[in-house]
């Protein structure tokens, strides 16, 4: 079937934009819930937008919003609680009345975004709150809905909560002290998961289960350590015993801003990489962190895509 139109829940966030706009260029329109029309800034220079304020834990909201769409992709997700937001909430509750939803309203095909290592026995609540959630979504679409989940490494791009982190970090400190330095990650770029979540809404794989990785593994440490070279930095990193990890992940996820918690710790003791190559299907090779993370990060980066929409939208 031709697709027109897609809601998207969680499109205020990283990874949303980056879809949003993918859509947009692609020709299809996207509506999008959200609390608060605020969040959804960065969104209105996308002209074709259908802004929509609402409470996506609404079940009969979510039905009315989805009326008539062709497809629904749900990002919504937390790394941290607090601040009244759950794991559960997020990753469980949520997914579930928007499977509902997307059935009652007559929406043929939902695109879910959990993530890499979920599973009922993995070590931290957020990996086993993804795995209850890709659960609830099976449950909740039953025969009359296609679910297709997407379960990708951890994300960078110019606007990410990760590689900017690191960045900051090394600005600011000559030692970084790292727990989890050991850690094994295969990040992969915003723009290929935006690119591979559109190439589902086109072509509704019912049943699959997608894997996104960029072409490389890489320790934490690795990680900061190129994120200093790129920032032309030269600083010592301190690879911190277990136990050190632990007491530092103890106190920072008490401090604003939750630089690291308990639960991330538990989450980094399983590798974060996938374990085949990328989907063939999506019909391209991701990205190398090397090619992309130099042009936002590195002094005269790029500016980002959004002034473009906003000269087309004369804003």
């Amino acid at each position: 079937m031709e697709i027109r139109n897609v809601c998207l829940l969680g499109a205020t966030g990283f990874v949303g934009r980056a879809l949003a706009a993918r859509l947009y260029d692609e020709g299809i329109e996207a509506r999008v819930i959200t609390r608060r029309r605020m969040r959804a800034s960065r969104l209105l220079v996308l002209p074709t937008l259908d802004l929509r304020v609402a409470d996506p834990h609404d079940e009969e909201a979510l039905t009315r919003h989805f009326a008539g769409m062709d497809a629904v992709v749900n990002l919504v997700g937390i790394l941290h609680e607090g601040g009244g937001a759950t794991f559960q909430a997020a990753h469980v509750d949520l997914p579930r009345k928007v499977a509902n939803a997307c059935r009652a309203a007559g929406v043929p095909h939902l695109v879910h975004m959990s993530a890499l290592g979920a599973s009922e026995s993995a070590p931290s609540e957020y990996l086993r709150s993804k795995a209850r959630g890709e659960a609830s979504v099976r449950h909740g679409a039953g025969d009359a809905l296609g679910v297709t989940i997407f379960r990708p490494s951890v994300i960078y791009g110019a606007h990410d909560r990760f590689l900017n982190l690191f960045a900051r970090l090394v600005e600011a400190f000559p030692v970084i002290p790292l727990a989890a330095a050991d850690a094994r990650f295969q990040p992969v770029w915003v723009e290929d998961v935006a690119r591979a979540l559109a190439h589902a809404v086109r072509h509704p794989a019912p049943g699959r289960v997608y894997e996104l990785c960029g072409p490389r593994a890489y320790t934490l440490e690795e990680l900061v350590a190129f994120v200093a070279g790129v920032a032309g930095k030269r600083r010592a990193i301190v690879a911190l015993p277990a136990w050190a990890g632990k007491v530092q992940a103890s106190v920072f996820e008490h401090l604003p801003g939750k630089l690291i918690t308990r639960d991330n710790l538990r989450s980094m003791s399983v590798a974060n990489t996938c374990s085949g190559p990328f989907p063939e299907v999506f019909g391209f090779q991701p990205s190398s962190l090397e090619t992309v993370v130099p042009g936002y990060l590195a002094a005269g980066g790029v500016k980002g895509r959004y002034s473009a929409y906003r000269n087309r939208a004369g804003r």
